[in-house]
């Protein structure tokens, strides 16, 4: 009769290896995945602007398949990290400086201008909606650009 020996060991370096490893794997198919997912955005909006040159004035929106809404903010979690921003702010800052940092807060690809971007205007419409409530307050420069700081 064999009898297996079940192999153990006092550490976990086989186990630690092999998941930095899969993690390795896993954020490199991201990378792809991102990057052809750009690909497929810039082919849709060339595809686009051709129909518009044919002369197309359909709406274009409207012919696309209803998609899920993509939730990426919780019920106050937005507010909630844009008013711990300003509060670790050391002076005022721009709907787009908080936008960077709740980014890098969440551990995101703060390379992905479309979302930065997006997120930014976002940022922007409930610091407008926080500012009426009387909770920041908005100073604009010379140049027009608006920056943000909590009421004291």
């Amino acid at each position: 009769m064999n009898t297996a020996r079940i192999a153990r060991t006092e550490t976990f370096e086989h186990t630690i290896t092999g998941l930095l490893g899969k993690r390795a794997d896993l954020f490199n198919e991201a990378e792809r995945i991102r990057d052809r997912l750009a690909e497929i955005k810039n082919d849709i909006g060339a595809i686009d602007r051709t129909l518009g040159v044919l002369g197309y004035a359909g709406d274009l929106d409207a012919a696309m398949p209803r998609q899920k809404r993509e939730v990426i903010f919780g019920r106050g979690e937005l507010t909630r990290a844009i008013m711990g921003e300003l509060r670790h702010a050391e002076g005022p800052v721009s709907s787009r400086d908080i936008a960077k940092e709740i980014v890098a807060m969440r551990g995101e690809d703060a390379r992905d201008r479309k979302y930065i971007s997006d997120l930014t205007k976002r940022v922007s419409k409930a610091l407008r909606q926080m500012k009426a409530e009387g909770h920041v307050k908005s100073a604009v420069d010379a140049k027009g650009s608006v920056s943000w700081e909590r009421r004291a």
